[in-house]
């Protein structure tokens, strides 16, 4: 497969350091690939730019949902697009992780992929402390109960065409990470997990989530829940 039906779609926000070198690693495999820049203070949209993705700059920072919002917009704007990826600007998603789940979603036996640390033995890369906040949320989401999802806050996705078109991401900043898995939940779309495998570089540890963050974005998503009773 020559992936023309694929996009990738990369949030990013003041990843200067490292966004090149992830564009370009996915570009080999992925050629369609929109990053969308989020107002970011430092040259990641010029990093962007070297590499021959297509761009997309939120002028102020509006929150990784927001971006990713952006991106699957502009990708469904463009013609051919029937699988849609969200990857991490920071190195943690491998490609290889990426090309298994589109193929499982290709398969026709899913509609949504979602990536998951602890299938399988993936889970020894997991920090400790992080494997502590991932199953805290895990266990106090009841959306990811309903899923029997093992990791309800992995950023690696896959969506066909027709769960892509309908999502609406409202939260816009980390708590749309819960707020994916509320909205599968209630869908009737065919959502499965595949076994990924997370780098944990120094860099991508240094922007990782904290315990209280974890619980944060739970909060959020309850009260937003609250306010469209």
């Amino acid at each position: 497969m020559d992936n023309q039906d694929v996009w990738i779609v990369i949030p990013v926000y003041n990843e200067e350091k490292v966004i090149a070198g992830v564009v370009e690693h996915v570009l080999a495999t992925f050629p369609n690939v929109v990053c969308v820049d989020d107002g970011s203070a430092d040259n990641s949209g010029q990093e962007i730019l070297s590499t021959g993705a297509h761009l997309v700059r939120h002028p102020i920072n509006m929150g990784q949902g927001a971006a990713l919002q952006t991106g699957l917009t502009y990708a469904l704007s463009r013609p051919g697009g029937r699988f849609f990826v969200t990857f991490d600007a920071d190195g943690q998603h491998r490609v290889e992780d990426a090309v298994a789940m589109v193929e499982i979603a290709r398969a026709g036996s899913a509609d949504v992929v979602l990536g998951s640390r602890f299938l399988g033995r993936r889970a020894e890369s997991v920090p400790w402390i992080k494997r502590i906040v991932l199953r805290t949320v895990a266990f106090f989401s009841p959306t990811a109960r309903r899923l029997k999802l093992t990791d309800a806050h992995n950023g690696l996705r896959v969506f066909g065409r027709e769960p892509a078109a309908r999502l609406r991401i409202t939260q816009n900043g980390m708590a749309h990470a819960s707020e994916i898995p509320a909205v599968l939940a209630r869908s009737s779309w065919r959502v499965v997990e595949a076994p990924v495998t997370v780098l944990y570089t120094d860099y991508s540890r240094s922007k990782g989530q904290s315990l209280i963050n974890g619980v944060n974005i739970l909060f959020d998503v309850s009260m937003a829940a609250r306010r469209g009773k």
